[in-house]
């Protein structure tokens, strides 16, 4: 049978190694319909309850208070919101890192628009429109059975829980939890992304880059202004704004091999009150998002020298803000193969789809350019559902079933990690 485009390839790993699959499996479990039913409370109490970047104050308490219920001793980051917590014990003489489980805890500055659900946010203007719930309520299912499994006995090798905030705060909170000293003694990264175009039950899962790299920029355009009746004494800034908008996007794209997807979109222009004044100023603002690494780190140098120029042809004189946000996340093959083993060890290989790379920015890359890991795009697509909900849209929702499955996973991977590196 032929694998789909962008799913990993074949290799000899635990998944071939099918006898040894079930008996690392078998460890944990099925998941208890109680503890399921408690995560989708849980999930729904974060979803009432949405806080933005570096506030998540209420989330890191809930999450924190209840592994200690669980018998573990979660860190609170320095920054006040965001912990980690470690399961199990390094056994002596064992150097290896451990696997950390990674989830973003915040929302987004949205209103949620979803009038039917008991569970719509209280918070105005505040939703979790981006499935960061479901991330983090998944990551703590896990830590909790594999808790379970620790007191048994049964966990081969320590685990971190990672319950990162601020991802929707560019450059990231992931950089300042790097700092923060969250990687320390972690040789392996998980994580998951919902995705509403996948069903749930499923993952969607490939090799190298699965996101894009994802930056802002601001500009800022001044002129004398002047009459519109004599525009050839002034500077024509709104002329000079719209070459800006329409000519710089198209300039970059010929700097740049044109399978790095570099692409520079506007969602802000802004400049004068008149239709016969030429104004003195104008304000600009978008996005510059690129499919390749290499390309990211040319991208200001090139988009700067552009601006620059058009900006010059009319007169205009620039200032150029470009805000550093993300690399694209680019997945490890290993990492990826121990996802797509622990999804089809589970859910049946059926359950691993190959999904195409995303012009969507993630600030689990900062993590990879440290340590090796992979992010599989976990469905939440209640199947069937003809109503489109998508990401960063207030009425923005999952089929909570995704909570098990992401658990199953995420579990079955730390297991079959333990015995896979060296």
């Amino acid at each position: 049978m032929s694998r789909e485009p962008g799913a990993p390839a074949p290799a000899e790993t635990a998944r071939d190694q099918a006898a040894d699959v079930p008996a690392a499996i078998e460890l944990a479990g099925a998941l208890p319909d109680r503890l399921c039913a408690e995560l989708i409370a849980f999930r729904r109490d974060l979803h009432m309850h949405p806080e933005l970047g570096n506030q998540e104050f209420r989330t890191t308490l809930a999450i924190k208070t209840r592994l200690e219920q669980a018998g573990l001793a979660p860190r609170v980051l320095d920054s006040g919101t965001g912990l980690i917590c470690d399961i199990g014990t390094r056994a002596e003489g064992d150097e290896r890192g451990m696997l950390a489980l990674r989830a973003d805890i915040d929302a987004l500055p949205i209103p949620d628009t979803k009038a039917d659900a008991p569970y719509r946010s209280t918070v105005p203007d505040r939703a979790h429109a981006c499935g960061h719930d479901v991330h983090t309520t998944t990551v703590l299912g896990a830590g909790l059975v594999l808790a379970a499994l620790d007191r048994e006995g049964k966990l081969p090798r320590p685990v971190r829980l990672l319950f990162q905030p601020a991802e929707e705060v560019l450059p990231g909170g992931a950089a300042d939890a790097i700092e923060n000293g969250v990687l320390d003694g972690v040789g392996r990264i998980l994580a998951v992304h919902c995705d509403p175009k996948v069903d749930a039950g499923r993952i969607g899962l490939r090799v190298g880059p699965i996101t894009s790299a994802c930056d802002r920029l601001e500009i800022a355009l001044d002129g004398p202004g002047g009459h519109t009746a004599r525009p050839h004494l002034t500077t024509d800034l709104v002329t000079a704004a719209a070459k800006v908008v329409t000519d710089v996007p198209a300039l970059v794209a010929r700097r740049v091999d044109a399978r790095s997807g570099l692409a520079v979109t506007w969602g802000r222009i802004d400049s004068g009150h008149a239709c016969n004044v030429i104004p003195q100023h104008a304000e600009l603002s978008g996005t510059v998002r690129c499919l390749d690494l290499d390309a990211w780190r040319l991208a200001p140098d090139l988009i700067h020298s552009a601006i620059d120029e058009i900006a010059a042809l009319y007169g205009a004189k620039s200032e150029i803000t470009y805000i550093r946000g993300v690399p694209p996340v680019v997945n490890d093959p290993a990492a990826a193969e121990l996802l797509h083993t622990a999804m089809a060890a589970r859910r049946g290989a059926a359950s691993v789809e190959g999904t195409e790379q995303s012009l969507g920015g993630e600030d689990f890359s900062w993590y990879l350019e440290h340590v090796p890991g992979a992010m599989a795009r976990l469905g939440v697509r209640r199947p069937g559902d003809p109503v489109s909900r998508d990401l960063h849209r207030g009425d923005f929702d999952v089929d909570e079933s995704a909570i098990r499955v992401g658990v199953e996973m995420f579990t079955a991977a730390a297991l079959l990690d333990a015995g896979e590196r060296p």
